[in-house]
């Protein structure tokens, strides 16, 4: 059933036999092939490793000891009144803290970079050739040749990789029936596949932000650990599932974690960095989370048209047809239910100006049929997307829930002064209950002491001092208070 019909393309209730746990029948990880080493591929991943890296055993068991050792120690500071570690008073920690941050900085722009090298390969503008279907066909199918309705797709029932386009069947396929794996305009063989799994990997580091927290004797919050556990379950099933929205996370995390370790490393090292900055990164952050969610589960109701050459055989009363000419059609075809979703376009047929898939005989032409084809396949895809949405669930409600109780706040707080509210007023107060919202959920996630760092800034000593680099400072401001005796605070001469 469509629920909205532009050119080509619509939004349809999702196939909800896909919505299965665990998901079963699933084809393994794709790894990258061997390649010269470059700048941006500095490495091979052997496919054992990456196949091992992928075991669910892996994220469940990092993030479950995270979870509970981050719970344990969190309680140990409560214990001792946050006092900070000894060993976050020393040269090598803040030294640690320095190299902790410029690394993770450099790696996520040198994952966005490629990311945007992968994305720019990948996706069709929609004004360009094969208009709005070439954008989504892009976005959705992540496997096979570039062109429009030459992906390949995993049959679940058949257990094989297929293809509405017989001829990519021929040139994106091995003997052994898997895609080959070389870059062919998608975005899984064109660099997903690798820095994916990179990306995938460093959510196990990340949690020494965590660890670098409860070193300065401060706790970490519930939230906090659960979206560093999340994020390691989410990354693992869009990488293992082959899910096409794991690339956003990819890439726009990445863009966001670059600024926001650079941002650290500079407070971090004593640099003043303006206010607005500083809002404007955790906002970044709140919102990458609402959008993700949304733009991930929009995937679930896409479904557009593609062209598709197929033989006919010449004579009446033969029409062409994916089955005649032993074309499988994508998962999610509806014979009778394309004509409700499409309307009368599907009737559309052209002679065909690209050669045939099959080798035309004298008695068989080929013609374009269009066929629909939903943007996610498989359960496994089906089951990634839903983990991240349920994941990014609770940080949507904590940020809505701050938005509200902020703009109430500022507009009972404009009534009583001003008596009257006007609609200015009201997008200042919605700005500023925005930026309230970002500000509080950034406090809970990233640290309880209302930073987005979870690096205290510090100075280093100077060489007449003996005080370490993370010793703090008392600045005096002012004479001090007078003593009291007696309850009663005593007169200067």
């Amino acid at each position: 059933m469509a629920i909205f019909n532009a050119h080509h393309a619509a939004i349809t209730i999702p196939n909800f036999s896909q919505f299965s746990f665990p998901p079963t029948g699933q084809p393994p990880p794709l790894a990258p092939k061997p390649t010269p080493s470059s700048v941006m591929r500095p490495f091979n991943i052997p496919e054992n490793i990456y196949a091992a890296a992928l075991d669910p055993r892996v994220p469940l068991t990092i993030a479950t000891v995270y979870a509970i050792t981050a719970t344990a120690l969190t309680w140990y500071n409560r214990s001792r009144n946050k006092r900070p570690w000894a060993i976050s008073k020393t040269r090598a920690f803040f030294a640690f803290v320095i190299l902790h941050n410029v690394a993770l900085a450099v790696y996520s722009a040198w994952t966005f970079w490629g990311m945007a090298g992968v994305m720019t390969r990948s996706i069709r503008w929609p004004w360009g050739p094969g208009g709005l279907p070439a954008m989504l066909d892009g976005f959705c199918r992540i496997h096979g040749p570039g062109r429009l309705g030459a992906s390949l797709y995993y049959h679940e029932d058949s257990g094989r990789w297929l293809s509405a386009d017989a001829s990519a069947m021929v040139d994106a396929l091995d003997a052994g029936g898997s895609p080959i794996g070389t870059p062919m305009g998608r975005i899984w063989s064109e660099g997903l596949d690798y820095y994916g799994w990179i990306f995938y990997l460093s959510k196990f580091y990340e949690v020494l932000d965590t660890f670098i927290i409860l070193a300065k004797g401060k706790p970490s919050s519930i939230l906090q650990t659960y979206h560093h556990s999340g994020a390691m379950m989410c990354m693992w099933a869009g990488m293992r599932f082959m899910s096409a929205p794991i690339w956003m996370f990819a890439s726009v995390n990445s863009l966001i974690h670059a600024f926001m370790y650079t941002y650290y490393t500079l407070t971090a090292l004593s640099i003043k960095v303006p206010m607005r900055i500083k809002r404007t990164l955790t906002t970044m952050q709140i919102i990458q989370f609402i959008l993700g969610a949304f733009f991930a589960t929009l995937h679930l109701f896409v479904t557009y048209l593609t062209p598709i050459t197929v033989p006919r055989r010449d004579g009446p009363g033969m029409p062409a047809s994916p089955t005649d000419s032993d074309i499988p059609v994508a998962s999610g075809v509806f014979g009778s239910v394309k004509q409700l979703l499409f309307g009368p376009v599907l009737d559309e047929t052209s002679p065909a100006i690209s050669m045939s898939p099959l080798q035309p005989s004298s008695s068989m032409m080929t013609e374009t049929v269009y066929v629909a084809q939903p943007c996610i396949i498989t359960r496994g895809e089906t089951f990634a997307i839903w983990l991240n949405t349920i994941y990014l669930a609770p940080l949507t409600y904590l940020f809505v829930s701050f938005f509200i109780a902020s703009y109430v706040k500022r507009r009972e707080a404009g009534q009583k002064a001003n008596g009257k509210t006007k609609h200015n007023d009201n997008v200042t107060m919605a700005e500023k209950a925005g930026w309230d919202a970002a500000r509080g959920v950034g406090k809970v996630v990233y640290g309880s002491d209302g930073s987005i760092s979870p690096i205290t800034p510090i100075s280093p000593a100077s060489s007449a001092s003996p005080v370490s680099p993370a010793s703090p400072v008392v600045i005096s401001k002012g004479p001090p208070s007078p003593k009291k005796a007696n309850g009663r605070a005593r007169r200067r001469l």
